[in-house]
C-alpha cells in the first residue's frame, strides 16, 4: 500500500448506507450536503444497492452506495463533518450495526495510513465488507495509483456473501453542475 504525499488536495472514499426512513432520499441528502461545502467536491458515485444486514439481522434491508470526494481537508477535518452530517439527518447510535436513518464511513483517502483514537484509515474493516466493496468497484478506476483498486478485487475474488448485496438503481449525480438528474 503506498502512502500519500501532502498536497493542496485529495481524493477520498466513502461508504453511505441507509436503512430507515426514505432510504434513498437520506442518502442522496447526505451528498448534497457534503458537496455544499466549497472543501469537498462530490466527484462520483456508484450505483445504489440493497444489501442484507450483517451483524445485528433483526433489521431492513440497507441501500449501501460509495462516493469520491475531492476535499482540500485533512481525513480528520472530513471525517467531523461527515459525522456532522449524519446527527443533522436523524442518526442514532443504540445499537452497534443496528437501524440507522444513514451511515457515512471515511474508507480511503489516497492510500494514507492513521491510526488514531479518531480515525483508522484505511477503514479497518472495508475488504471484509461485499456491501461496501461492491459499490466501491464501482468508482475507483484501475489506474488509481495508490492500490486500492488492486486490493478492491483481490478482496471481491474470494469473498462470500456477496449474493446479500442486489443493484438496486443507479445514482445520476453530475460533479459539473453539483446535483441529480432525475
Amino acid at each position: 500500500m503506498m502512502t500519500h504525499a501532502t498536497s493542496g488536495t485529495s481524493e477520498a472514499y466513502i461508504a453511505l448506507g441507509a436503512n430507515l426512513g426514505n432510504r434513498e432520499a437520506t442518502l442522496l441528502e447526505a451528498l448534497r450536503r457534503l458537496d455544499v461545502y466549497p472543501e469537498i467536491k462530490v466527484l462520483r458515485c456508484s450505483r445504489m444497492y440493497e444489501t442484507d444486514p450483517v451483524g445485528y439481522v433483526d433489521q431492513p434491508c440497507f441501500v449501501n452506495m460509495a462516493a469520491v470526494l475531492q476535499t482540500t481537508w485533512s481525513p480528520e477535518q472530513l471525517l467531523t463533518v461527515m459525522q456532522r452530517i449524519e446527527l443533522e439527518l436523524g442518526r442514532e447510535r443504540k445499537i452497534r450495526f443496528g437501524p440507522r436513518t444513514v451511515d457515512l464511513d471515511l474508507l480511503w483517502v489516497e492510500g494514507q495510513q492513521i491510526d488514531t483514537p479518531l480515525l483508522t484509515l484505511p477503514h479497518p474493516r472495508m475488504m471484509e465488507r461485499a456491501f461496501v466493496l461492491v459499490p466501491l468497484a464501482d468508482i475507483v478506476p484501475e489506474g488509481e495509483i495508490s492500490g486500492l483498486y488492486r486490493e478492491i478485487q483481490q478482496a471481491l475474488n474470494i469473498m462470500d456473501g456477496k449474493e446479500g448485496v442486489r443493484f438496486w438503481k443507479t445514482c445520476n449525480w453530475r460533479s459539473e453542475s453539483g446535483h441529480f438528474e432525475n
